[in-house]
């Protein structure tokens, strides 16, 4: 049980991100990822330790990505099986470049001002508004639009920088 709360809290996010390029919504996210945790925890012990526990988690969420698209029949939106195996090969080559991003992220967000960082965490984490944000901080929801926009920009351009520089975490 130990081991698998371990290797499960290492990976985590790593299988959330894959989830959240596979589907559609955060709510499919957050079901599939529920409905892999119980499959992943149930045939744990098939597992073989020491051997990568991401890839075996990828493989046993992908396939509860096929099972939820098999229940979604109905949705004419949904990509091709074709497509979805795609996606999910080109997302396990490109892991460490991504999962390296986030980490850059995260130190790009850190150095922005702390008005801007308030800003960020109201929209992104708690879901206010832009209505609300713009009466909060006394600006209009253009205005609000403009800065989260520069804000987001100032990211991705260090972001960008970090790894042109070969920066790491």
């Amino acid at each position: 049980m130990e081991e698998f709360a371990a290797l499960f809290g290492a990976h985590q996010r790593a299988v959330v991100l894959y989830l959240s390029s596979l589907l559609p919504t955060q709510a499919d996210v957050d079901d599939v990822l529920q409905e892999a945790s119980v499959v992943l925890w149930r045939e744990f012990s098939t597992f073989q330790s020491g051997t990568n526990f991401r890839a075996w988690a990828f493989r046993v969420a992908f396939n509860q990505v096929r099972a939820w698209r098999k229940r979604q029949q109905r949705d004419r939106l949904l990509f091709s099986e074709e497509f979805l195996s795609a996606i999910a090969e080109e997302l396990n080559a490109e892991h460490e470049y991504f999962e390296r991003r986030l980490q850059l992220m995260s130190q790009c967000l850190e150095s922005l001002p702390p008005r801007h960082q308030e800003l960020l965490a109201l929209r992104y984490h708690h879901g206010l508004s832009v209505d609300t944000l713009g009466e909060k901080f006394g600006k209009s929801i253009d205005a609000v639009y403009r800065l989260l926009s520069r804000i987001r920009s100032a990211v991705h351009h260090c972001i960008d920088l970090r790894i042109n520089k070969g920066e790491s975490t």
